[in-house]
């Protein structure tokens, strides 16, 4: 199974990134099947060369797309900006085709300093992860800024982690199938 976390924090090695960090974590060490350790695609690294019309300059965005759309589990990470996810995960998701994460199983997650952000990851990313294809069978990671390293990344995998577990290896096997 191929996981991929995606940070959309434009602060590189951000808590963001840590949270998502340790839910890849948490869902590969329920895979059956030696699952890799996940790729990281760091978004506030790529943040310089995003828009960038020289093609040698761009191979490590157009790396990192391939690598989105080649995943069986994708963790979408975000702080809240404005009640809604980050204009860099806007903008690099807008280079992937309709159809993009199309087996793809996607968790969408959110960091936030206030809690009636709450809701954000599944009424703002949710659609646009659905949007580019991917299937997002569980409600997303919520945490906020004040819950960092308390627990509710732990309380997310004990509610919903073998379902995405389930849902991307699923996808995987038909990905498999699909190129016999």
């Amino acid at each position: 199974m191929r996981t991929t976390v995606l940070c959309g924090n434009p602060r590189p090695a951000s808590r963001t990134l840590d949270v998502a960090l340790s839910v890849a974590d948490a869902l590969t060490g329920l895979a059956p099947d030696g699952s890799p350790e996940p790729q990281v695609i760091d978004l506030a690294l790529l943040a310089p060369v995003l828009f960038a019309a020289d093609r040698d300059e761009r191979a490590a965005v157009d790396a990192a797309l391939a690598a989105v759309s080649g995943s069986d589990l994708l963790v979408v990470a975000t702080p809240v900006y404005k009640g809604s996810y980050s204009g860099l995960l806007k903008a690099f998701l807008d280079f992937l085709p309709y159809g993009a994460l199309r087996g793809t199983v996607a968790v969408p997650l959110t960091v936030m300093a206030q809690p009636h952000h709450a809701l954000a990851g599944d009424v703002h990313l949710r659609p646009l992860l659905v949007e580019l294809g991917a299937g997002v069978p569980t409600a997303g990671v919520v945490v906020t800024e004040s819950e960092l390293g308390a627990g509710p990344v732990d309380r997310w995998v004990a509610t919903h982690a073998a379902t995405a577990v389930g849902s991307a290896l699923l996808a995987h096997r038909q990905r498999e199938d699909a190129l016999a």
